[in-house]
Formats: structure tokens, C-alpha cells, sequence
């Protein structure tokens, strides 16, 4: 059985989601360049086909927590995220939220023609 075009649309936003995570996990982030560090990974992965928008937002107090030495890594703990896939008429919105101490990634809501 093929795909449907919703399914392949929330494949895409899991694609970019996997994208964002593992390339920027490990970046040195401190409270001083967490707007700048939002900004980059929004813009990276927007690049991606079908991506619409994506909003990355870090804690800064989670990250003056976990500061050691003026800096830490980013960690999914240290963030969350909304993204927009649009492919074929189909919008796929979808969000990364800390539960249970784990950054969960989910499909918030798909609107298929």
C-alpha cells in the first residue's frame, strides 16, 4: 500500500526534527547567545524542502543552571520547538516539549485536503 500524502508529509516533519536534534546537540550554548543560537537552527532547517517555519525556543535559565563554566551543551531539555511542513496541499504542524524528562517529538495536527 502506498503512502498517503499526510503520512508522507509527517514523515517529512520527523525528518526535520531528526535533522534539528542531531546536528545541534553538543552546541556550546550560554545564556549570552541562546537568541542567536534560535535563530540558526530555525534558519538551518528551513532551508529543508517542505518546511514552512520553525520556532526554536531555549531556556535560558535551564541553561544558567546547567552552566559550568560560563557555557553548556544543548540537550533537548534545553528547548522546544514548533515546526510547519507543507507537501502537497497537506500542513503538518508539530512540536518538541520536555515529558517525563525526555524531549518528545509529536505531530500536533494535520490538515489534509
Amino acid at each position: 500500500m502506498d503512502a498517503t500524502e499526510a503520512e508522507r508529509t509527517c514523515f517529512e516533519a520527523g525528518i526535520k526534527f531528526g535533522s534539528l536534534y542531531h546536528q545541534f546537540a553538543g552546541t556550546p550554548v550560554s545564556t549570552e547567545n541562546t537568541r542567536s543560537l534560535e535563530r540558526a537552527i530555525a534558519e538551518s532547517i528551513e532551508n529543508q524542502p517542505a518546511c514552512e517555519s520553525v520556532d526554536v525556543r531555549i531556556d535560558d535559565d535551564a541553561v544558567a543552571a546547567e552552566s559550568d563554566h560560563g557555557y553548556t551543551e544543548l540537550t533537548g531539555q534545553l528547548m522546544e520547538v514548533d515546526l510547519r511542513v507543507e507537501h502537497e496541499g497537506v500542513v503538518v504542524e508539530a512540536k518538541m516539549r520536555l515529558e517525563d524528562g525526555y524531549p518528545r517529538m509529536r505531530v500536533g495536527s494535520v490538515d489534509a485536503p
